[in-house]
């Protein structure tokens, strides 16, 4: 069922090697969210044993959440605030130099929207890619699926849920482009 998952189709996230999965996600999470804060360098590999990549000079400051972890790759030298939530159920890509606001929300995943599927608890995801350079401010919820392009602000708030080219500032809910940087 992990395949599955990992190609994007339906999968049913109580198969038990997902559940493991999930698992070992929230024991590393629950350690660096109470880990004290000053242990820098066990909090950095904490964050290397649960990401797929965690760059040189990255970090990220708890509370933090992620379903699984390894579907997440987090650039050299970006930075997320206090409170972000990445749903990894797809790759969740955050490249270099990024900035993070607080109680930020990466959501890849999907449900059915045929009620006996929902019902039966299959699921799926779409991956998010985040640009280098971006700027995501407090607040900030991209939805499945969308890739914002290298440079661009996403004002404080946003809803993104499609994708945003390079360059730009994107506001509002859903999220759209204000002006060229």
């Amino acid at each position: 069922m992990r395949e599955r998952m990992l190609a994007g189709d339906l999968y049913l996230a109580d198969d038990p090697e997902i559940a493991a999965d999930s698992r070992r996600a929230m024991s590393l999470t629950h350690r660096i969210n109470t880990t004290d804060p000053t242990e820098t360098a066990q909090i950095r590999a904490l964050f290397g044993d649960l990401l797929g990549e965690y760059g040189d000079g990255a970090e990220i400051r708890p509370p933090f959440r992620c379903d699984y972890g390894y579907q997440t790759r987090f650039g050299a030298r970006s930075f997320a605030n206090f409170g972000l939530v990445v749903l990894d159920v797809a790759a969740v890509t955050i490249g270099e130099d990024v900035q993070i606001g607080p109680n930020v929300q990466l959501l890849t995943a999907t449900h059915p929207l045929e009620p006996g599927p929902r019902r039966d608890k299959w699921e799926a995801a779409e991956p998010i890619t985040i640009g280098d350079n971006v700027w995501l401010g407090g607040g900030v919820v991209v939805c499945p699926g969308v890739t914002i392009g290298a440079d661009t602000v996403v004002g404080a708030g946003s809803v993104v849920t499609r994708d945003l080219p390079a360059g730009v500032v994107a506001v509002g809910s859903p999220a759209r482009v204000v002006r060229e940087l």
